[in-house]
């Protein structure tokens, strides 16, 4: 059998535009052995992989999907960079058959890196339901490259792309695509700089000298940084400049202009050599939806009903599972305060960890349902149908179209939601999108939202918890324009929103997405929400006062000397003791140090219809919004854990000191106040301005605490308390 060293070495990079199925591919050709994390210096996600094939450990690299390689965003940058500094031996462009001649502009640019590159037409299925005949080996002679006809969706060509992948890499030393003809003139100023960057820099570090000399003269920021920084740049930039005048007075054109148009010219020539389009082109079932998909009326009554339907369902259906691990959880704790001696130990695993990690944990069912309805939103291709809806309203507010995408991403998580802000070239459209991608309840909050309805509106439960989806989506754009007003004032740009196909997505591409996205909420159970809760658990249980300990020790014992004299019967004596109990354990979170921060802030929250505990569970939720599940877990747990006791929801509403109506005063704090300590650290680094994120606290934490306010004061005078 051969050995994982005996294998040859292959990296592979993985190409291609937004919506062309790329991550399909990467996904089945890597499954499970994927890693991700991110590029050195930036946010941008790094997705890897591995796997064996003949006789090669390959690895694969997925770029983040561009329409080009340009300068304009940092996943542009990226994506070229990576080639060019890395060296694949491979680059694997994935290419939309069926919207080929828009997708092939990335292609001609990655031929201009010089490194070795397949094409993979995927959804070749689709093309052809439209009509299109693609004559595939004739495209390939007419590029210059081997092209492999693909349907990632169903598991088509995956065995052809790595064969392709390995014969070009070794047989293809220097890649020889054919390369776009930009016009004599503009050719003759390539040509003329390409052999002074040849003279000067003979050592390119991977940059093709002809490949710096077109993005000298197309005005690209990032390799004129680059090439001053090499120093004696002074003689290539003269002379890019130079060109760059004369082309502009001989064509009337910039050669930014020239230069793409000369690419689609390049496109168009091959397309109409290789394809043929049926006369009698059907409308494709895609257009039918759309009718009422993205209809400016009809469009938002779908997009309310599915956001409806997706939240009650998260509710609905996860109640079953969310019970056994409920139960499982009771289970744990009962049985490890059996085997225990009493002690703190003993209260530290069962009511810190435990009550903590668990009352967290006991939520998955939920977050999987939430982020297996948003991977089938997204992989059948509605979810840039909503974007499109959606458009028409943030326009008008003044907030630009693409903001939605990453304001969707918030329904996840805040955290790549402020990094998918970069999409947004202009820093004023990224600052407004990023001061309201909080309001998007986060997978986070939902916990939170589940426990709290639960425990007070059992009977529709899913309904107030779309409600809180639904506030949060208004308050949002009421805040862009509120902001567009006064801080941000303008109006945002056009742009054109890329609609692809509708598609059936893969139970392989589901299960991946989803398990990603639980897999780090679970991650965090284990790491940053297991070690607050110890901390919560100590600043609840210190300092130990024996005073009061003492006094109840002495009830109890009058209570059993009673049961042993026969004054009361064995059950009234069990009461009794339990509500010693309780009553001793509810002193001792008093006196402790949460106590204390509590009481402390409680005059400031009791007009929202708050308590000191719920104050406790509102600072506990600036580390991460579930440990406020895991907070209260804690706060009800101590001192309760040897009992057969009754889950966290009913507890809450059993008390008598809350209501729905504090209850959902409680909520709109949760919704509106700042998102997590980790999220607030990618605003920073994405802001760049400590004032943006002072800023975002002050205001975020003033409009929580004002709309908690109004809710519980109005809801109080109209007898709703």
């Amino acid at each position: 059998m051969r050995t994982q060293t005996d294998r040859k070495k292959l990296v592979v990079a993985l190409a291609g535009n937004p919506n062309s199925g790329k991550t399909t591919i990467f996904n089945n050709l890597t499954g499970a052995n994927q890693h991700v994390g991110n590029y050195p210096g930036v946010t941008v996600e790094r997705k890897t992989g591995q796997l064996n094939y003949a006789d090669y450990q390959i690895t694969l690299v997925d770029l983040p999907g561009t329409y080009s390689l340009s300068a304009f965003s940092i996943e542009e940058i990226i994506a070229r960079n990576s080639i060019i500094q890395e060296q694949p031996d491979v680059v694997i462009n994935v290419v939309d058959a069926s919207s080929i001649e828009r997708n092939l502009y990335l292609t001609t640019q990655l031929f201009e890196l010089g490194r070795p590159v397949v094409i993979v037409l995927n959804m070749m299925d689709i093309s052809t339901r439209r009509g299109q005949v693609i004559d595939v080996d004739k495209l390939s002679n007419l590029l210059g490259v081997p092209v492999i006809p693909s349907v990632a969706s169903k598991g088509r060509g995956t065995d052809d792309i790595l064969r392709a992948a390995i014969s070009h890499a070794q047989n293809c030393v220097e890649s020889n695509p054919a390369q776009v003809d930009y016009g004599r003139e503009f050719e003759h100023e390539i040509s003329g700089l390409t052999d002074i960057i040849k003279a000067e820099l003979p050592n390119s570090n991977g940059y093709q000298p002809r490949w710096l000399a077109l993005k000298l003269l197309e005005n690209d920021a990032e390799v004129s940084k680059y090439i001053v920084g090499l120093g004696n740049s002074e003689r290539m930039i003269d002379r890019a400049k130079l060109g760059g005048s004369r082309i502009e007075s001989i064509n009337a054109s910039s050669p930014s202009e020239i230069i793409t148009d000369r690419r689609y010219g390049f496109i168009s020539g091959a397309c109409s050599e290789a394809i043929e389009t049926g006369g009698d082109r059907r409308h494709e079932i895609s257009d039918k939806i759309d009718l009422a998909a993205i209809h400016p009326t009809i469009g938002l009554i779908i997009f309310a009903a599915l956001m409806w339907l997706v939240f009650q369902s998260t509710f609905t259906l996860g109640e079953v599972p969310m019970g056994w691990i409920e139960a499982g959880v009771e289970w744990l704790g009962g049985f490890t305060a059996s085997v225990l001696p009493d002690g703190l130990i003993k209260s530290m695993i069962v009511d810190g960890i435990i009550a903590g990690v668990g009352g967290v944990i006991v939520f998955l069912p939920n977050i999987v349902l939430l982020f297996l309805a948003i991977a089938l939103l997204e992989d059948t291709g509605y979810m840039a149908r909503a974007a499109f809806v959606m458009d028409r309203i943030m326009h008008k507010i003044g907030l630009h179209g693409k903001s939605f995408i990453p304001m969707l991403i918030g329904f996840g998580c805040s955290v790549p939601a402020y990094m998918g802000s970069r999409i947004l070239e202009d820093k004023t459209d990224r600052l407004v999108t990023m001061h309201v991608i909080t309001f998007m309840s986060c997978g986070a909050r939902l916990p939170v939202y589940i426990l709290v309805c639960g425990a007070f509106w059992p009977a529709y439960a899913g309904n107030v918890v779309f409600s809180l989806y639904a506030l949060g989506v208004l308050v949002a754009i009421g805040m862009v324009k509120l902001l567009r007003s006064t801080r941000f004032k303008g109006m945002s740009a056009e742009f054109i929103m890329e609609l692809p196909p509708y598609r059936v997505p893969t139970l392989r591409s589901l299960f991946l997405h989803t398990w990603n996205r639980a897999w780090l909420y679970l991650r965090k159970a284990g790491t940053i929400i297991l070690a607050f809760s110890i901390v919560m658990w100590a600043l609840m249980t210190f300092p130990q006062k024996s005073d009061f300990s003492r006094d109840y020790d002495g009830m109890i014992e009058q209570t059993r000397s009673l049961e042993a004299g026969g004054g009361i019967t064995s059950d009234e004596a069990d009461s009794r003791i339990e509500e010693f109990e309780n009553l001793m354990a509810a002193e001792q979170i008093e006196a402790s140090f949460a106590g204390q921060i509590g009481k402390t802030i409680e005059p400031v929250l009791r007009p929202l219809g708050m308590d000191w505990r719920l104050g406790v569970a509102l600072l506990s939720g600036f580390m991460a919004k579930e440990v406020v599940v895991s907070t209260m877990g804690t706060l009800y747990g101590v001192g309760d854990a040897d009992s057969d006791s009754e889950s966290l929801r009913e507890r809450l509403s059993s008390d008598p000191k809350y209501s729905r109506l504090k209850a959902y005063s409680f909520l709109l704090f949760i919704l509106f106040y700042m998102p997590c300590m980790a999220a607030m650290a990618v605003f920073l680094r994405e802001s760049g301005s400590v004032k943006e994120l002072i800023y975002q606290f002050i205001y975020t934490t003033s409009l929580a605490y004002g709309a908690s306010l109004i809710a519980y004061q109005v809801g109080t005078l109209l007898g709703l308390g």
